[in-house]
């Protein structure tokens, strides 16, 4: 709430402010680990020297 108000008063860091507000309003949700989101990128690449 520091960084609210240091952004209101004096116009300070706006993202501090944001990552503040951001962490409370979500400090009860807990995050789930999803490994269908994305898939992993190693091994896809090959040197140059190896080919």
């Amino acid at each position: 709430m520091e960084a609210l108000i240091l952004v209101a008063e004096t116009g300070g860091p706006t993202m501090l402010a944001r990552i503040g507000v951001m962490r409370a309003l979500n400090r009860h949700v807990e995050r789930v680990f999803n490994p269908d989101r994305k898939g992993h990128h190693w091994g896809k690449r090959k040197l140059k020297r190896d080919q």
